[in-house]
């Protein structure tokens, strides 16, 4: 017996090693190649590191329906993971482990897309995989590592010559016929973390049942080392540049609805990409529009630390800190930021008395949805006759004032559960139903004609979006988009000032119409290998042990997605998952669920009035409201 597998033995049997974890540690070296590995786990038993053994071994990190995601830096960096380092200051290798996004993960996934789509194209011809990366450590190694294994299985690799966003990844994969795409990103998580994002031909993440077909071959991979084919059989690596970004800026400026609104608009912008992909694309487009756009120097570096910011999430204020503070200094009217590849988008706006106010994904989204509905009826692509066809969708854990908006308008909101793969497996089905031969090569189709096309014969997808930062508003491409969204939000904020308006001064309009609508969503953080249990269990406990009453009302209805059958509005199965919505009789609700891509479990908490002629009284007492019902559920959730 070696002198590391008695050290792990030891440490086993102590219970300092969970058993899990000793399983997948000789697992992983059986099936690699590398001495970074051994010589890394051998100076963390050395050190008796336990418990950063436990968090990179405790599970074989699995590959779900939307990919991979986890540390590609260890809490701990070994001395032959930093070796000489690399770009900004990372290791030189990714993190060792099972439980951690590396070349032995990494191979295993791409391996087992290949095997699935090549089964799925047959052997009439070499299937085509399109890769993009952004700007986090090792992302660029990763998708040059990822078009190399390709090419040598027989594929023919598409790869981008720098870092770009993940929506112009789903475009490319549409616009070049691919059969499946990925990109190598973890979208806004901590710097230390990264991710395998995979797609199928119809340009949107992966769902079922090619999920379970390429989960199947990834699961049947154990080994990192495979046989490249022979030379002849190879396939090849065609670099993506400026051309495929014209043609998807192209399509993107196809979403303004009334351009002339920005004619020589002289709007003063900030931008963020936060050190990722956003400025590649937003800057020269908003520039184009007439926009006085300044970047923030310090963020425009592409850097995988993100190191201006604690989260490089838009989601969270202090990420748009700098941006704010640089439009004080300017005067600037907005801001916008991107998180590192480019798919989600926050906003900062100045309001009447020229204070910045930060703008919740909710109320960035119903913006949107809200002027184009209006913009559309005004211009005549939607009418009493054809509003049936229009829908906006969104996730249940989205505000429901965008039902209000789109009940007002005569036109559908159908809700989906969290990701934005289900909001494109409706794009999916509207596609679908178009006959054949109307249809032809649909994607050739400018989006006047698609809008024809589904208003005719299937649903026309208005616009859609998540409470997360999220938004869609053309099906031309299969997933959420920032770049799309700076667009039409830089079309709302010249609505605004046409009409004499500020955006929040638009918004509280939109309340006093619909009633004032407030969502908080809160999360508890539960990190490592006892963060996850105690993450599923907690969320079970709700499942099994609902609440009745919660801060003093009765509970109306509860909605456990994980065990009822449920239906959304268009009578379409709703697919199981881990989630529970919990109404309450004053209309307050609250949802739980795990996040799918980070230790935490996540809280929506939900208020709304009726309009009330009182738009202050009604943003108190909702707010007031809300900030009970998460001290309950605080309290509540320490004692499950």
């Amino acid at each position: 017996m070696s002198r590391l597998s008695e050290l792990l033995d030891q440490a086993a049997a102590a219970g300092h090693l969970l058993p899990s974890a000793r399983t997948n540690i000789a697992s992983l070296l059986a099936g690699t190649t590398s001495d970074v590995a051994e010589k890394s786990i051998t100076e963390l038993a050395e050190a008796a590191e336990w418990q950063e053994l436990n968090d990179r071994f405790f599970k074989t990190l699995a590959f779900g329906t939307g990919g991979l995601r986890g540390r590609t830096i260890g809490r701990i960096i070994t001395t032959a993971e930093q070796g000489n380092g690399g770009p900004n200051g990372r290791p030189q290798h990714p993190c060792t482990g099972t439980a951690t996004m590396n070349y032995f993960n990494l191979g295993r996934a791409v391996r087992g897309l290949i095997a699935y789509t090549k089964s799925f194209v047959g052997s009439s011809r070499r299937p085509r995989i399109v890769f993009a990366n952004d700007t986090r450590h090792f992302s660029s190694d990763f998708s040059a590592f990822c078009a190399k294994v390709c090419a040598d299985l027989g594929c023919d690799a598409y790869l981008f010559d720098g870092p770009r966003s993940t929506p112009e990844l789903s475009f490319a994969v549409r616009e070049l016929r691919a059969d499946a795409g990925v990109v190598l990103t973890a979208s806004h998580n901590p710097s230390h973390d990264n991710g395998f994002k995979a797609y199928f031909n119809d340009g949107a993440q992966i769902v079922d049942p090619h999920a379970t077909g390429i989960i199947t071959e990834v699961n049947a991979i154990n080994g990192e080392t495979y046989q490249p084919l022979t030379e002849s059989e190879r396939g090849t690596i065609t670099t993506l540049a400026g051309e495929m970004d014209n043609l998807y800026s192209a399509r993107l400026r196809t979403l303004l609805l009334r351009p002339e609104l920005l004619e020589g608009s002289s709007t003063r912008v900030v931008f963020t990409n936060l050190h990722g992909t956003g400025g590649h694309i937003i800057v020269p487009m908003l520039r184009d529009f007439g926009f006085d756009v300044t970047t923030v120097p310090e963020q425009d570096i592409q850097d995988g630390r993100f190191p201006t910011v604690d989260s490089p999430n838009p989601e969270n204020a202090p990420a748009l800190k700098m941006g704010i503070d640089l439009a004080e200094k300017l005067n600037a009217e907005i801001v916008i930021g991107t998180d590192p590849d480019a798919d989600r988008m926050g906003v900062a706006v100045r309001d009447g008395s020229g204070k910045m106010v930060l703008l919740t994904g909710n109320q960035i989204g119903s913006l949107m949805a809200w002027y184009r509905l209006k913009t559309s009826f005004d211009l005549g692509h939607l009418t009493h006759a054809n509003r049936n066809r229009a829908v906006l969708v969104k996730t249940f854990v989205t505000t429901e004032l965008q039902r209000s908006i789109a009940d007002s308008f005569g036109v559908s909101c159908v809700d989906t559960l969290t990701g934005f793969k289900y909001i494109a497996g409706k794009l999916r089905k509207y596609e679908d139903a178009i006959p054949t031969d109307k249809k032809g090569d649909y994607r050739t189709l400018t989006e006047q004609q698609t809008r024809a096309l589904r208003l005719e014969y299937s649903r026309f997808f208005v616009f859609g979006g998540e409470e997360s930062y999220g938004y869609l508003g053309s099906d031309a491409i299969r997933d959420k988009d920032a770049n799309g969204a700076a667009v039409m939000f830089a079309e709302v904020a010249a609505y605004a000032k046409s009409v004499g308006k500020s955006i929040p001064a638009l918004m509280d309009d939109i309340y006093q119409q619909f009633g004032y609508h407030l969502e908080i969503g809160k999360s508890l953080v539960m990190e490592g290998a006892d963060g996850a249990a105690k993450i599923q269990s907690l969320a079970a406990s709700y499942a099994e042990n609902p609440p009745t009453s919660v801060d003093g009302t009765p509970v109306a209805r509860i909605r456990d997605f994980a065990k009822q059958d449920l239906f959304d509005q268009e009578g379409d199965l709703i697919p199981k998952e881990k989630m529970l919505f919990v109404d309450l009789a004053d209309g307050r609700s609250f949802a739980v669920r795990p996040s799918g891509t980070e230790p935490k479990i996540k809280f929506y908490l939900f208020g709304k009035t009726t309009p009330s002629g009182d738009l202050t009284a009604d943003k108190a007492a909702v707010t007031q409201g809300l900030a009970t019902l998460w001290s309950w559920i605080e309290s509540d959730a320490a004692t499950r």
